[in-house]
């Protein structure tokens, strides 16, 4: 039987803009359950919501209405300090900007994180994460001196070394080529198979199609929720409603 691990009730997001105080909507009366161990797919045409969807579900950016509950908690009722410490022990984040520390080697960006969770760090393990992904300069690399795709592949290790429940992947393999992108994917999809929860945007409607489930949005609102998407179906959803 399918657990909710992720319960998202009428959400909607506003900003303000400038001086003319124009109020637009981002997100718009989303609801969606998520299940424990599922692959979620979030899919949609460029400036659709996907991304600012994915932070307001993950516990960064706050709604300007609805509630965003992980398991019985609404994340948002909870203190700064507290919503804090659960992105840092439950919550995994891939990002598109990287988010690595310029002033620390690989293996420091990878560890910080499992310091800062008070997890076990593994030197052996974090080099065998890192080949498993195609990382081919070694752990002692500056930041500075890879490449864009070398440095998605840290900030994509970095989260799989720790041992968090849900992942949010905001397109994680959009920097990578082919075979390294295929890699990843394969890691991820292990992770669900394990138990963990995974919830990827991304425009690779390939890798979409081969997620559980595909939420496809348009305008800040979900146009359909596909189970077991194919690629077809994916493309009707998108490059058909245009």
């Amino acid at each position: 039987m399918n657990r909710t691990i992720i319960n998202i009730k009428n959400v909607t997001k506003e900003i303000t803009l400038g001086k003319s105080n124009n109020i637009i909507r981002i997100i718009d009366d989303i609801s969606l359950e998520v299940n424990k161990g599922e692959f979620l797919s979030i899919v949609g045409p460029s400036g659709s919501g996907k991304s600012t969807l994915l932070n307001i579900i993950s516990g960064l950016s706050t709604p300007t209405s609805g509630e965003v509950f992980l398991e019985a908690q609404n994340i948002y009722a909870l203190n700064s300090k507290k919503l804090a410490r659960l992105r840092r022990e439950r919550i995994g984040f891939i990002f598109q900007q990287y988010n690595l520390i310029s002033a620390l080697p690989v293996f420091e960006n990878i560890a910080l994180q499992l310091r800062l969770s008070h997890q076990k760090i593994d030197k052996n393990q974090i080099d065998k994460l890192l080949n498993s992904i195609n990382f081919e300069p070694k752990s002692t690399a500056s930041i500075d001196s890879l490449s864009g795709g070398e440095k998605q592949k840290v900030a994509i290790a970095r989260v799989l070394a720790t041992d968090c429940e849900i992942i949010f992947a905001d397109e994680p393999t959009g920097a990578l080529d082919s075979v390294s992108s295929e890699k990843v994917f394969e890691i991820l999809r292990e992770i669900t198979n394990q138990g963990k929860t995974v919830i990827m945007v991304t425009h690779n409607i390939e890798m979409a199609s081969r997620t559980d489930r595909a939420v496809v949005i348009r305008d800040g609102k979900i146009q359909n929720i596909l189970s077991n998407p194919t690629e077809a179906s994916l493309l009707h959803e998108i490059a058909g409603n245009l």
